[in-house]
């Protein structure tokens, strides 16, 4: 049975090149998001083995659109694709569980045997990925708490992408009330009381790119 894919990248051109990649590898892309929230949309609709995804993406980014499909749709594996190898993208991907991690530099290499190795139920990540960083986080001896809940990090990274409130909760389909609660919880959360500082912190969870 052919493996069906979804891909989520925000730049066409990118998802253009993955598909024509990947189809004469022998698999079958079922559908392509440009945005994390998209992803999350199209593979409750789709149902795709493997779900493809960017780190770097508006809206909802890879690694959140990750941790609702880890909850919504648990039988699609997921890799993420991207060009950083920082171990704190690394960190909060494995926190949000992915399967696999493979770097852009790296694709012909590295993403035909991460779909396979994840389809089989295994993990894989490209080889240059720190393994003390993976083998921390297995041991459970780094792992990193966030005060944060999926939500706040959802209504962070909007505020931090220089969205405002009512461009929120258009987004995430929720009332100007709810976002508003969200971001005074948030700010409370971390003791961070202006947008700057919030869009720094964003930076260094990995929310967003400098």
């Amino acid at each position: 049975m052919t493996t069906r894919l979804l891909l989520a990248d925000d730049h066409a051109l990118v998802r253009q090149g993955l598909r024509t990649f990947l189809e004469k590898q022998g698999f079958q892309v079922a559908c392509e998001a440009s945005n994390g929230q998209e992803a999350v949309q199209m593979v409750a609709k789709q149902h795709p083995d493997v779900a493809i995804i960017d780190i770097s993406m508006p809206i909802l980014n890879g690694v959140e659109a990750a941790r609702e499909l880890k909850k919504s749709a648990r039988k699609t594996k997921i890799i993420i694709l991207t060009k950083h190898d920082e171990d704190t993208y690394v960190t909060e991907a494995l926190q949000a569980g992915v399967s696999g991690y493979v770097l852009k530099s790296q694709v012909a290499n590295d993403l035909v045997r991460a779909i396979n190795e994840v389809c089989r139920g295994s993990v894989y990540f490209s080889p240059t990925i720190s393994r003390a960083v993976v083998g921390a986080y297995l041991s459970k001896t780094d792992a990193r708490t966030d005060p944060l809940s999926a939500r706040e990090r959802q209504v962070l990274q909007l505020i931090a992408e220089g969205k405002s409130t009512r461009e929120a909760a258009q987004q995430l389909g929720i009332s100007l009330k709810t976002v508003e609660s969200h971001r005074t919880k948030l700010m409370r959360k971390l003791d961070i009381h202006e947008t700057a500082s919030l869009v720094r912190y964003a930076i260094r969870r990995g929310l967003i790119q400098p």
